[in-house]
């Protein structure tokens, strides 16, 4: 733990040494590479592509769902992979009130918004600011003033970065340059740790730092509510089998934890995941007060890469994040930033098989 501390460290204070090649903003993919272990990405959306693993007798497959074209991620209505905002997850009504006046904001889940509106950050090209395929790449991103109806320019920047062995770290940064405004992104991977084409990931174990929820109504907004796990289908304090709960649950898990946190940006360890049969398994820690779990139950059917049909609960998502509508519950740890401050969010993944 303390190692991984040390990391987050290096990484919000190190990136402008690091050795770079400059390019431009052309949509491409970009590799990032350390032994058997490779991590592909685009920046369209600031999207990881695919990772690639080794199982515990050394067989590579890639544990991300996807697509083969960037063309596909253009009609992608999943978020496979990207990064979402200004702010990710849904805000009631897509609207909210900031300083006394009401932002409108552009709907794209019935009355609601939803990542970040129609053309969010997962839609847009970003510019590679640097890249060194052995150990990062930068993204970025300039949001403008009204744009989805936010209020204000903003400065976005995400840098994924290889970090010892088989480690990934991203980390998130806006800078508003002229209003306060929310910004709350997160990264919209599916992972399968038994590889992306080996069907439902219900056999998966899971463990989730959290030991509180914050209950949603019928569209998925909060309902302003935390409640405690304790006794309930959302428990997951001990490590189990996503199944074990689900005939409880309608629809599967899709819920914002509220992780054991203490506050001021705190780096703390969100989440395991373990697959039994290839014996891979993921840790992921971030500074984030909430994580979003979800077991991809509104996936459909989707023609994923090498042709192969993603079904619901093919894939989990891990998304930290700030609490979902915290725009319109003052009670939730506040997403309002500042000209002058700036939103970090770190996340760092460590992979293992055995």
């Amino acid at each position: 733990m303390a190692k991984i501390r040390e990391l987050c460290l290096f990484l919000l204070l190190a990136f402008s040494i690091a050795r770079v090649s400059e390019a431009g903003s052309a949509i491409g993919v970009y590799e990032l590479k350390r032994g058997n272990f490779s991590v592909k990405l685009t920046n369209y959306g600031a999207t990881v592509v695919s990772v690639f693993l080794p199982d515990r007798n050394g067989k590579l497959d890639d544990v991300v769902l996807g697509f083969d074209s960037i063309e596909d991620y253009k009609n992608d209505t999943a978020y496979f992979g990207s990064i979402v905002g200004r702010v990710a997850n849904r805000i009631k009504g897509a609207q909210f009130i900031l300083n006394g006046k009401k932002y409108k904001l552009v709907p794209n889940d019935g009355n609601n918004m939803l990542h970040g509106g129609p053309k969010g950050f997962s839609d847009v090209v970003w510019q590679v600011q640097n890249y060194n395929t052995d150990t990062h790449i930068t993204f970025t991103y300039n949001s403008t003033n009204g744009e989805e109806g936010f209020p204000g320019d903003l400065r976005v920047s995400v840098t994924y970065m290889l970090i010892n062995t088989n480690q990934l770290s991203i980390l998130m940064r806006a800078t508003p340059l002229s209003k306060a405004t929310p910004v709350n992104l997160a990264s919209h991977t599916y992972w399968n740790l038994a590889g992306h084409s080996s069907g439902d990931v219900l056999s998966h174990q899971v463990q989730l730092f959290a030991d509180k929820i914050t209950p949603v109504d019928g569209e998925l907004i909060p309902t302003g509510d935390i409640l405690p796990v304790t006794g309930t289908p959302y428990d997951f304090l001990h490590i189990h089998e996503i199944k074990s709960k689900f005939h409880e649950l309608p629809n599967g898990y899709d819920i914002n934890y509220v992780l054991k946190y203490e506050g001021d940006g705190h780096f703390h360890k969100a989440a395991v995941v373990y697959e039994s049969k290839s014996g891979r398994k993921m840790e992921l820690w971030t500074n984030q007060p909430g994580l979003q779990f979800y077991t991809s139950n509104m996936l459909g059917t989707v023609k994923g890469k090498g042709g192969v049909i993603y079904n619901n609960y093919d894939g989990i998502c891990l998304e930290t994040q700030g609490f979902p509508d915290a725009v319109n519950h003052p009670q939730f740890p506040s997403q309002i930033v500042k000209p002058g401050d700036r939103y970090e969010h770190v996340m760092v993944y460590r992979f293992t098989a055995k």
